[in-house]
This record gives C-alpha cells, sequence and structure tokens, in this order.
C-alpha cells in the first residue's frame, strides 16, 4: 500500500503504499547538511562489482513479466512461484510460505444519479482498454473496487466532505451540514482511504464515493494544455485510484487474526473492529466532475468551509450540498473469504547467525499492471539476487543472514509481512539488525528516505555511491540529486505505516522505506490504476529502467554494508538529534492546546539516552580499531537490540499493534508519522489525562532503548 514520495511538492497527495510526507508535522528538524560528494564516486572492489551486475535490460525484462501478471492477492501463486524459482536460480533458498487470511471480492459494482427532475445516468466506474497499452485489455482484469468496502445497495443524497479527513467532519458538523443518512462524496489525499470512510461512517453516512481531483498533478493536467495518458504524461482522465479500505491507523495484518498468524484453521474474530460497515467504491476525475456540478447552488460555498485542500481543479463550484432531490444509488455486493496467499521467502547464511538483515516488496498488486507499485521493486529484488550471486562468486560471504521476502496481500492492509512477522516475532527479535523496504521501488526519478534514525547516515551516505542517471553528462550521485535538483530536502523522513516495514518496525527492529518517486512537472503516475502499467513505464515513468538499476545499484550497497561491515554502521548519536526535534514539535503542540503538560520527563530520558549513545558511538570506533572480538561483539548485539526498547512501554490506546512510543502512523491519517503518538494526539483529541500518562510511557521506552545501549 505506498508510493515512496518523500519529496512529493504536490500537496496533499497521499495513498497506499506512498506515506504523505505533505503536512510539515515535523517543523524543528534540521535538513541534514549537504556534504561535498566525490565524482565520480570511488567503490571499492566489492561495491563496484555489485555496481556492474545491474542491466537495466534484464530489469526491463521482470518488469514485463510482473506487469502482465495477475497478481490480486490470493489469485497471483504462478508469479509467486516464478518470482521462487528466480531468485533460486541465483543461489537463494527459496520457497514459498502460505496463510490463510481473509480477503473480499468484488461481485458487483454500479453507480448512478438521480437529478431534481427525476432523470438520471450511469455513473462510469470501469477504466477503458487502451490499444496502446496491452495490459488494459488482458483477460481477467479486475473490476474496480475498494477491498474490504461492506456490501451495500444504498440510495440517498449526497454531501462533498473535501478530503473526509477528521477536521473535515468536525468543520462541516459546526457549520450544521446535515451528515447522517446521506452519501459522501469525497476527494483523495491527505490520509488514507480506509479512514475516510471510517470517518463518513461514524457520523452517520451511509455510503462513500471516492474520486481522483487533477489538482493534485499541479501543472501536467489536459486542462492546462498537457496530453493524457497514453498520448503524453498527464493523467488520464478516467483513471481510478483502487485500494484497500482497512482501517490500517488501528491495525495492520489479517483483520480476523490480530496478533497471531494466519494458519488454516485458527480461531477467527470478527472483521468489523477495522472494516467498514457502509459500502464505498472509487471513481475517475472525469466521472466525478459532473457530480460535483450537481451541487453547484447548493449548501456552503468552498470559501465559507474553509477548509485546507477543499476546492480541487474541476470545473465546479465545491459546494457541500445536498441538492434537493439529486441522489446517488450506489450497489457495492461484495465475497469475502478465507483463502490463501503467498509469500516468497529467501534465506542466505551468514557465518553469524545471531544478526540478520531482512529485505523486503509485496508482488500483490490491484490490478495487471502494477509495474511502479510495487514491481519496480520486485524487479529489482530479482536483479539483486543476481548481483549478490556474482559477489559470492568472488569469494564474498556475508557476515549476516541475508532473508529477503516478496510479501502477498500488502494491498489489503499488510497482511503477507504481518503474518509473517508474528509467525516469525520471537526469531526476529533474537538477531534482526534491520529490514529494508523497497515497495514502489521506481514511480519517478526523485530519490527519497524514510527510515529510524540510527539508519540516516548510511543510508545518505551510500547515496553519494550510485550516480543518478536522469542527467545528460551522468555528473550527478543521487545524493546531489536526493539534496539539491529533485529538492530532498535533506531530510530522511520518519516512519509511518502504508506499506511491509510497519510490522518490523513496531516489533523494535530497525527500518529503511526507500524508492524514487515523482514530483513536479514530471509524468503523472497512475496509482492503483489500470495505467500503472509496464508500456506507462517504460514511455514515461523510467524509459529505459535506467532509474531501476540506480536504485538496485544502491540497495545491493546499502545491504553489503549492513551485512559485510565488521561493526553495524548505525549512527546512534543521530537519534539523539532527531529525538530533540521531535520533542520541540511535540512542546509547540502543548503551548497551542493551552493544556499544561509537563514533558520534562522526555527531556531527562533523551538526556540520558544521549550518553548512553555517545558511549557506545566512541565505544563502536574503539573495537572497530582494535579488532577485539569481544567489544565487537558486545556493541553489534547492543545496536541490534536498542530499538526493542522503544517497543517495551505496551501498544498506543486503542490500538495496542503500534509499539513503538518514538513514531506512529497518525490514528487519522493512516501513513503520515506521527512522532510521540501516544502524547501528540491525547493532545490532539483533548485526551489530557492519556497525553500525561503517554509522558511517562514515551521516557519509560527511551529509557528502556538506553538501557540497552548502556556499557
Amino acid at each position: 500500500m505506498r508510493s515512496f514520495l518523500p519529496v512529493l511538492s504536490l500537496a496533499g497527495l497521499a495513498s497506499a503504499c506512498q506515506r504523505d510526507f505533505s503536512t510539515p508535522q515535523h517543523t524543528h528538524r534540521k535538513p541534514l547538511v549537504r556534504r561535498a560528494t566525490q565524482f565520480p564516486p570511488v567503490l571499492s572492489q566489492h561495491e563496484t562489482l555489485l555496481a556492474n551486475s545491474f542491466d537495466a535490460n534484464s530489469i526491463d525484462d521482470w518488469a514485463h513479466y510482473y506487469g502482465h501478471e495477475n497478481k490480486l492477492a490470493g489469485l497471483g501463486k504462478a508469479a509467486a512461484e516464478w518470482t521462487r524459482d528466480r531468485w533460486a536460480e541465483n543461489g537463494v533458498d527459496a520457497s514459498l510460505k502460505t496463510y490463510h487470511v481473509y480477503l473480499s471480492y468484488p461481485v458487483h459494482q454500479s453507480l448512478s444519479i438521480t437529478y431534481g427532475n427525476g432523470t438520471s445516468s450511469e455513473v462510469k466506474i470501469q477504466e477503458d482498454e487502451l490499444p496502446e497499452d496491452d495490459a488494459t485489455g488482458q483477460e481477467g482484469n479486475v473490476p474496480t473496487f475498494n477491498g474490504y468496502s461492506a456490501s451495500g445497495n444504498v440510495t440517498a443524497e449526497y454531501v462533498y466532505v473535501g478530503r473526509g479527513t477528521g477536521a473535515d467532519f468536525e468543520r462541516l458538523v459546526d457549520l450544521g451540514v446535515d451528515l447522517d443518512g446521506k452519501i459522501a462524496l469525497i476527494r483523495y489525499g491527505g490520509i488514507f482511504r480506509g479512514l475516510k470512510v471510517k470517518n463518513a461512517q461514524d457520523h452517520g453516512m451511509i455510503g462513500a464515493v471516492i474520486f481522483t481531483d487533477p489538482a493534485d498533478d499541479g501543472n501536467v493536467t489536459v486542462a492546462k494544455g498537457v496530453a493524457a495518458y497514453p498520448d503524453g504524461p498527464a493523467r488520464n482522465p478516467d483513471a481510478v485510484q483502487k485500494g484497500s479500505v482497512l482501517f490500517l491507523s488501528t491495525y495492520p495484518g489479517d483483520p480476523t487474526t490480530p496478533g497471531y498468524p494466519s494458519h488454516e484453521g485458527v480461531p477467527r474474530t470478527d472483521p468489523s473492529v477495522v472494516t467498514p460497515r457502509i459500502p464505498s467504491l472509487p471513481i475517475s476525475y472525469r466521472a466525478a466532475q459532473p457530480l460535483l456540478q450537481a451541487l453547484n447552488g447548493h449548501g456552503l460555498e468552498a470559501s465559507a468551509v474553509n477548509r485546507t485542500g477543499w476546492k480541487g481543479a474541476l470545473e465546479a463550484e465545491y459546494r457541500t450540498g445536498p441538492a434537493p432531490g439529486v441522489k446517488f444509488s450506489l450497489n457495492n455486493q461484495m465475497e469475502g473469504k478465507i483463502t490463501p496467499v503467498w509469500n516468497v521467502i529467501g534465506f542466505i547464511n551468514g557465518t553469524n547467525s545471531d544478526e540478520t538483515v531482512v529485505i523486503g516488496n509485496h508482488r500483490d498488486t490491484w490490478m495487471r499492471g502494477g509495474t511502479g507499485d510495487p514491481n519496480s521493486g520486485s524487479a529489482i529484488l530479482v536483479e539483486f539476487t543476481k548481483a549478490i550471486k556474482k559477489l559470492r562468486e568472488s569469494g564474498w560471504n556475508p557476515k549476516r543472514n541475508i532473508v529477503l521476502g516478496s510479501w502477498d496481500a500488502e494491498e489489503y492492509g499488510l497482511l503477507g509481512s504481518t503474518e509473517w512477522v508474528e509467525e516469525h516475532v520471537d526469531w526476529l527479535k533474537e538477531t534482526a539488525v534491520a529490514y529494508l523496504n523497497i515497495d514502489v521501488a521506481v514511480s519517478g526519478p526523485r530519490p527519497g528516505l524514510a527510515g529510524t534514525p540510527e539508519l540516516h547516515t548510511l543510508a545518505t551516505e551510500t547515496f553519494k555511491k550510485v550516480i543518478h542517471p536522469n542527467f545528460g553528462a551522468f555528473n550527478i550521485s543521487l545524493y546531489d540529486a536526493w539534496q539539491t535538483v529533485y529538492a530532498g530536502k535533506g531530510r530522511v523522513e520518519p516512519l509511518g505505516s502504508g506499506s511491509d516495514f510497519t510490522a518490523f518496525l513496531h516489533s523494535g527492529i530497525s527500518a529503511l522505506d526507500l524508492g524514487s518517486g515523482q514530483g513536479a512537472g514530471d509524468p503523472i503516475w497512475h496509482y492503483h490504476s489500470n495505467y500503472d502499467t509496464y508500456h506507462w513505464m517504460a514511455t514515461y515513468g523510467d524509459p529505459g529502467f535506467h532509474v531501476h538499476s540506480a536504485i538496485g545499484q544502491y540497495l545491493s550497497i546499502l545491504v553489503y554494508h549492513l551485512v559485510t561491515d565488521t561493526i553495524i554502521p548505525f549512527d546512534i548519536p543521530v537519534y539523539t538529534t532527531e529525538l530533540r526535534g521531535y520533542l520541540e514539535d511535540l512542546d509547540d503542540a502543548i503551548a497551542a492546546s493551552g493544556e499544561e503538560i509537563d514533558t520534562a520527563p522526555i527531556a531527562k530520558a533523551i538526556d540520558v539516552f544521549d550518553k548512553a549513545a555517545n558511549a557506545i558511538d566512541a565505544l563502536a570506533k574503539t573495537a572497530g580499531s582494535s579488532k577485539d572480538a569481544g567489544l565487537i561483539k558486545l556493541v553489534n548485539s547492543k545496536y541490534r537490540d536498542f530499538q526493542r526498547g522503544f517497543v517495551s512501554q505496551g501498544g498506543l490506546p486503542n490500538r495496542e499493534f503500534f509499539k513503538h512510543v518514538v513514531t506512529a502512523p497518525g490514528l487519522d491519517t493512516g501513513y503520515a508519522a506521527v512522532t510521540f503518538a501516544g502524547v501528540t494526539e491525547g493532545v490532539q483529541y483533548k485526551n489530557y489525562d492519556v497525553a500525561r500518562e503517554w509522558v511517562g510511557k514515551v521516557a519509560g521506552g527511551i529509557l528502556r532503548a538506553a538501557e540497552i545501549l548502556a556499557i
């Protein structure tokens, strides 16, 4: 469920498989200081071998395969077996791991509008086949639907509710807009779609229709004279963003087996805790425009609502409605069932069995294509196994175990990775050094990162070792592209949720999410649409698959150091810097609330952590120079384990899955990170006693992490 667009400059865009970093929540965090880079990069012998092992033509072949297979969760066994076989050919001990999970599939979907004069018309919900793009016309293409949507056949007047955030609904209630018994018309962006539906449900609405608005595409729009795909880089007007409507910020994974793996025959719980009770459908912007226009002159004007992201770029007034007698008839029939899904798990033994690095990418898609999300990452992982094979043939062996995961059912709510973590959590807590996620490896040319702070230095320094392919003379690195040309702004963002790092992070495992996305002026990526295809990628997203190759080179060098360096290449003092920035953000939020909450215990805990971080950093340097085996083992065990301390305080209020006291997805964002969420959201929702309780828990988690680091 994610794109990797931490540098996205189009305000408000947030999608499954993509994190929304458009909201500047972490204002006190300073960008990393830009450091000089040597060009061309100077690589070691092993780094050079790895970089030279990536062949854009081979990646093109892998992308073409994935881009023409049915990979909808529960229906993609052939692609799982193909992935296993490609990894095995390259010396990886690979096998399928089956889970039996609850999924829902479309049976019948339709939407129509009735106008005040009694006339009615069908609303187009399916995407056209494109003669230029063979994947859009393949037999067995998945119809338009939302995973886990409730079944229902409802008819009612409708109200436009903006992006459908909690604040949007609060504003409408304050303004006296009648929501009860109505159907919500909701604009994509800002928060995860499942929470849009939840907010509508919680306000008495009986259905939801979610549309894409071209305002999120900046200047790359048909209205501004840019040709639409397949004739140009603008969004096809009929593109529909499908996706899951699971309440992701409550808990991910199989909704019927919270906290334990979904094996055949296990007890099941009612999934309605995290799935909607009202039906929903997604539609295109072409389909949405007349629906918005039907509200012109009715209800409140956009200026009266006065909410950020309310008014889009379609030819409509974006009034709330309802309009007398103007109704939707929404019919959504789904089939829910327990069905097998297949992770592919690969293993390469390290010489130290007590340390493991996991690299993962999901394989399932909502359509035949999915070449950006997620199979840009899938194609790179196949090529990665080739590169590692060549390195092993040169005589190299990893010090640490390498585990590869090709996860299934991520799109429904991170099911494959979550079930695997739940099954192997004890072993992971004993051995896992880090999890690296490469979901949407490429949907555009702009490199970006999100991760836990101890990985920031390694991640950004490795950027300097790879040439960015999109500049004529090849005279810029990924690092320079990230820092300047592509406006990465020198920030590695905190992790929220929306992709497969989530279960690892909240089990106390260091994590990094990496990829290359789009920004202002770039060709529009058709996220979760039938038009996220091989043809789109080869024509607009990454012609020649050179960015794919660069991201693969980056991943391989990053993994090489994580599994080879004598001392695990963490920079623990960076964590202190980030913690202090997060605390300043929290103090600002408390001051704005007008409530008095003493955060001194967190500040004192950070001071203790700072001393421990500096001490272990100094010891790591001593161990590395002295080559003392005992010191090396001590340092590495502390580096591996210290994140476990941050999950030692139990889960967040009413969502126990999310245990990390430093970072978690926002309750009303689903994706975007909220730091010190227990306190921050206590303040946000005026649960001040909870906020005060969580001051102690946050401090306790930081102190526990410091205790693990202490020497």
